[in-house]
């Protein structure tokens, strides 16, 4: 096995997490905090700790037994989520027809506002029971985690990045949150670093009770969401990516101009995905970037050549341009929406924001 440095494609491979196993240090070394997260995951001495994805179609179609079984870990250790599901509802419209929360549910987004309902109808007593069904972040040993839990911190690199201390700090902190609140610090890690982690806790620790109740109830359902579209093989997906790039030195719409948009996770399908040039309108010359089977969840990258187009419009350039090749990285979190990456630019200035 070959890792060389910044190289993504090999890391999910059995083959080099054996070499992480067996190097840690010479391989820790050469990959960056990102990659060596991904490595931990594959780790051949651990078993297999992510359940196989099945089709949406598919789940529905088995017995409320096996669903309930499929989806009890989606919220820590509270099969009760799971199983309100397949509770008739109270109450419904005297023209419509009785239906089981999951029943109704279509798409992955449907089965998460369903499964968010069961918890956000729940008695104050039962919410306190789930975010009391958290683990401790990086306080406990891998090997006491649920499966889910194992994948997410080991993502996030708590169980293996911290000095001791940032151990020592995050421990106070944690200890202080707990005898405060009368629940673990809740943060979904997946896609977090242990900065992130640190940030948050140091802040939210000055919550009143009621506030952070409410926040710490915002990060089990976003952990719950993850799980689903990690768990869930989406089919059909319904979501799309655009772009459009304004001029504002002219203001006219930037034509002409090159983009290239590039995938970095999951690193099994990491790399350049495509270049453009914008047309007349500064949007993309065929419709979306991606959509169907392209429209991955994960992280991407937009690269705007800005110094080459101002320079082929005339506009004053610094010898050193202030604003030469612009990156905007961004996520893509659903399956079935529409993100819209827009960039308004001139030669020394521009923004971004997710549009509609």
């Amino acid at each position: 096995v070959i890792i060389r440095r910044g190289s993504l494609a090999m890391t999910a491979c059995p083959a080099a997490a054996a070499a992480a196993g067996r190097h840690e240090g010479p391989v820790r070394a050469a990959v960056s905090e990102h990659v060596w997260r991904e490595l931990l995951i594959f780790h051949p001495r651990k078993k297999k700790i992510m359940k196989e994805a099945i089709t949406l179609a598919a789940l529905l179609s088995q017995s409320h037994s096996e669903i309930i079984t499929f989806l009890k870990g989606i919220y820590e250790h509270s099969s009760w989520v799971a199983e309100g599901l397949l509770v008739s509802p109270e109450s419904v419209d005297a023209n419509e027809t009785a239906k089981l929360p999951i029943e109704r549910v279509v798409t992955v987004g449907d089965l998460s506002r369903a499964m968010r309902h069961v918890v956000d109808s729940a008695s104050r007593e039962k919410k306190l029971e789930l975010l009391r069904a958290h683990p401790d972040l990086c306080c406990e040993k891998v090997e006491a985690l649920s499966a889910s839990s194992q994948v997410e911190q080991s993502r996030s690199g708590l169980q293996h990045t911290l000095t001791e201390e940032e151990r020592a700090k995050f421990a106070q902190l944690n200890s202080q949150y707990k005898a405060k609140f009368g629940f673990p610090f809740i943060l979904a890690v997946r896609n977090a670093t242990k900065y992130t982690v640190l940030s948050a806790l140091e802040g939210r620790v000055n919550h009143e009770v009621e506030t952070e109740f409410s926040a710490a109830l915002v990060q089990v359902h976003k952990i719950a969401w993850m799980r689903l579209l990690e768990t869930i093989h989406i089919e059909n997906r319904r979501g799309f990516l655009t772009c459009h790039v304004l001029d504002t030195a002219n203001g006219v719409p930037a034509a002409n101009m090159r983009i290239q948009l590039r995938r970095l996770s999951p690193l099994e399908h990491a790399g350049v995905l495509a270049e453009y040039h914008t047309n007349s309108d500064g949007r993309l010359p065929n419709g979306p970037a991606l959509k169907g089977d392209d429209f991955i969840i994960g992280t991407y990258e937009w690269t705007f050549f800005v110094g080459d187009y101002f320079a082929s419009k005339g506009n004053y350039i610094s010898g050193v341009p202030f604003l030469d090749q612009v990156p905007v990285r961004f996520g893509l979190d659903d399956p079935d929406e529409h993100y819209h990456v827009p960039l308004l630019v001139s030669p020394w200035s521009y923004s971004t924001y997710r549009g509609s």
